[in-house]
């Protein structure tokens, strides 16, 4: 049951993360292709969410899955558009001054809860008792 706190409350973190994160992207403006806005729509902001849910059911272990394979890939979206890719997203690209510091933080903040997100849905994976097979 503690697990299953855990995945909640990463979650909810997660969402107000990137609620956060896509509030400075709407206020600086940066704008998102929609390639983009699907990824983050599907990948990091529902996924989650359908993770946290089946957490909770006798689907734990593949909401715990889920958590960490949408983690995971938010991460890799994240590292790629704020820090390798040169473009308006890139954290370089964006002033500390007014929405943009608020973007540059979270664009950090929401590695590191991303980063404890995974670490949460492997450390679920290894608790939860595999189903037993029938011979």
């Amino acid at each position: 049951m503690k697990i299953a706190q855990y995945r909640t409350i990463i979650v909810v973190i997660h969402a107000i993360a990137y609620g956060l994160h896509g509030l400075a992207h709407t206020e600086i403006p940066i704008p998102l292709s929609l390639l983009q806005s699907l990824f983050i729509g599907a990948v990091i902001l529902l996924t989650p969410i359908i993770a946290a849910v089946l957490l909770w059911a006798p689907f734990d272990r593949i909401g715990s899955w889920l958590l960490l394979s949408s983690m995971a890939g938010a991460i890799l979206f994240g590292i790629y558009n704020h820090f390798i890719v040169i473009s308006p997203d890139h954290v370089s690209h964006v002033s500390f001054a007014g929405w943009g510091l608020l973007f540059q933080i979270t664009a950090i903040l929401t590695l590191i809860i991303d980063g404890f997100g995974c670490w949460i849905g492997v450390w679920a994976l290894k608790t939860i008792q595999q189903p037993q097979e029938v011979l």
